[in-house]
């Protein structure tokens, strides 16, 4: 090992040590002619975004089953694709998912683009996403920095500003590394060892292969970066959300609207949610309370939703939302915390069909 940060130094160990993932390739593999399906690296970047590499797993290998293809992805229903997604969180994302595949297939002929420029035209893709597709799939010298690399970056240069601050001085140091020969193997080198050896809590200093270099290490400071502003604390907002079963077994739902927090996904008629939700029910019923609640937690505020059921006759015409018979209710079509709602309620429901 050296006294500077070598990438050559990095890719060595990398080469040995790389994690096993569904849409990676082996190590050096590009020597061999084997190239990375950009698809695979795609759906994979997008789905871990604010997610865990052992939480995408599982989803990674059910959406590449169930759609081996961007052109099997475009050509996927929608409902089919969020209920696939419920649990993942960030729906956006999903929606996004089906914008991007489909203007690939219409606009591209089923090929991805090459740069990072081509990438950043396509729907949900941004500047890190772009670069991580150039350079892993592509082989492209781009700067791909994620909490791992930035974590990385902080401690190599014991660089102490803090996040969000610090991202453009990171992004520098990362860039002032990154390699021309390998810098796909190279970008998912940096983030593996931010991933099992530089990690957040008790980095494994003595195994990393820029221990010497590292000027945080020499500074004993490497265990408080990188440093971070101090996060707000979420508020938790209110609301009612009210389900409804006909006779015949069929359920109220409505799709909410495209754009906002679950935009395009099935869900129970509700009220707004605030500090003083106010009631909403999509039709006249003998409304019951449940005594208890769902609870769910979004990005930037915790949710707690009462719910209203209710039994109502075949002839029932709702105000809002229609009624989807039984048969073509599917629970894995709503969003996680649509089916904790039903959950809870469908014990209290009589299904007499």
């Amino acid at each position: 090992m050296r006294d500077t940060a070598e990438p050559q130094d990095l890719l060595h160990w990398y080469d040995a040590n790389a994690r096993d993932l569904p849409w990676r390739v082996a190590p050096g593999a590009r020597a061999s002619g084997v190239r990375p399906d950009p698809y695979r690296i795609w759906l994979s970047e997008v789905m871990l975004q604010q997610t865990t590499v052992a939480a995408v797993r599982t989803y990674f290998e059910r959406f590449t089953a169930l759609w081996p293809t961007v052109t099997d992805l475009a050509a996927a229903e929608d409902a089919q694709v969020m209920g696939e997604w419920a649990g993942l969180g960030y729906y956006a994302r999903a929606r996004n998912l089906l914008k991007c595949a489909r203007a690939v297939v219409d606009d591209h002929g089923g090929v991805f683009p090459i740069t990072r420029e081509g990438l950043l035209g396509l729907p949900g893709i941004g500047p890190y996403t772009a670069a991580a597709i150039s350079a892993i799939a592509y082989d492209l010298p781009e700067v791909v920095v994620d909490g791992n690399v930035e974590r990385v970056m902080a401690r190599l240069h014991d660089i102490h500003t803090p996040l969000p601050t610090a991202k453009p001085e990171l992004t520098r140091a990362a860039a002032a590394l990154t390699p021309r020969a390998r810098p796909g193997d190279y970008a998912q080198a940096v983030m593996d060892l931010g991933a099992t050896i530089c990690t957040p809590k008790s980095p494994a200093c003595g195994i990393c292969p820029w221990m010497r270099a590292c000027a945080a290490r020499a500074a004993g400071t490497e265990a408080d970066l990188p440093r971070k502003l101090a996060k707000k604390e979420k508020p938790t907002r209110l609301g009612i959300a009210y389900v409804v079963r006909r006779d015949d077994g069929a359920l109220l739902l409505e799709r909410r609207p495209d754009k906002g927090l679950l935009g395009g996904m099935l869900g129970w008629p509700g009220s707004d949610w605030g500090d003083t939700p106010t009631p909403a029910p999509p039709l006249e019923a003998p409304w019951r309370m449940l005594d208890e609640e769902a609870r769910h937690t979004f990005t930037h505020f915790h949710l707690r939703l009462q719910i209203a059921v209710a039994q109502v006759d075949a002839t029932t015409r709702p105000e809002v939302g229609d009624f989807m018979p039984k048969h073509a209710f599917r629970r894995t079509d709503l969003p996680t915390v649509m089916r904790k709602v039903f959950d809870l309620a469908q014990g209290a429901l009589t299904d007499r069909a």
